[in-house]
């Protein structure tokens, strides 16, 4: 299986135009509530959604297995003058995790899950995750609910074009994605195509691949109960509408069975 590891310094600028990521953070924090909780974030990346869950009050642990991507963590999360009490970074493979802690909340969101491609691999996830749940706990997941039309395509070339900007390389970059598919192994393996340019005009091009699969609806709750846990509430978008036919995510809120 490859990981997803993506290049760090593209990764806030290449998601930034994104409408979902606007608004799963602020959708999680309304069912956390004002109080203060204890809330671990798994593959946690940049920091995108752990720093504005620390700046809301929560005491945040994130964990990533990817120094480049603490490091960014780390860098945004001094500048806007958060301590290493309210939200303490932590590199780890959140499959072998073990803090020696319980937690009001564990979270993973923007369909990192699916980057766990075999049910060995989700089984360990969620072993960890009960590993850090309080009893009273909860865990969130946030992953797209699967389109039929679209897996039932082998492959999706030159998908989802987009040009960002990165200030720290001072670059224009454009994208594109591929996908190939089999659904026999419910498995997906996408690559990330970049373009850019440098001051002599010369063509630079880098790639990322990693390999996803997907989840359906009933899948999850039975993925779920095999490992101890079960949904409390189940939505379709961020707007708390329930899940139906049409809906682009499962947003689930889980609990210990």
């Amino acid at each position: 299986m490859k990981r997803y590891h993506a290049i760090a310094e593209y990764y806030d600028a290449e998601h930034e135009r994104m409408k979902m990521l606007r608004e799963d953070v602020p959708f999680f924090l309304r069912h956390v509530g004002k109080r203060r909780r204890s809330v671990l974030e798994l593959a946690m990346g940049t920091g995108r959604a752990a720093i504005p869950i620390a700046q809301a009050g929560h005491d945040v642990v994130g964990v990533d297995y990817a120094a480049d991507m603490l490091a960014i963590a780390r860098r945004k999360r001094d500048a806007v003058g958060l301590t290493d009490r309210q939200l303490k970074l932590v590199r780890g493979d959140v499959l072998k995790l073990n803090l020696r802690r319980r937690f009001d909340w564990v979270c993973i969101f923007f369909n990192t899950l699916l980057g766990f491609t075999t049910l060995e691999q989700q089984d360990r996830f969620f072993a960890v995750v009960r590993k850090h749940l309080k009893r009273t706990g909860r865990l969130w997941i946030d992953i797209f609910q699967p389109n039929h039309g679209m897996l039932a395509e082998e492959q999706s070339i030159g998908i989802d074009p987009a040009v960002f900007y990165v200030p720290r390389y001072d670059r224009t970059v454009s994208f594109l994605a591929d996908v190939r598919r089999d659904m026999s192994r419910q498995w997906m393996r996408m690559t990330f195509h970049y373009k850019w340019f440098d001051r002599l005009g010369r063509e630079h091009k880098e790639k990322v691949e990693f390999d996803g699969t997907c989840i359906f609806p009933r899948e999850l709750q039975l993925l779920l109960e095999r490992n101890g846990l079960a949904i409390d509430r189940l939505w379709g978008d961020y707007d708390g509408s329930r899940l139906q036919s049409r809906s682009p995510r499962m947003i689930a809120s889980c609990r210990l069975a």
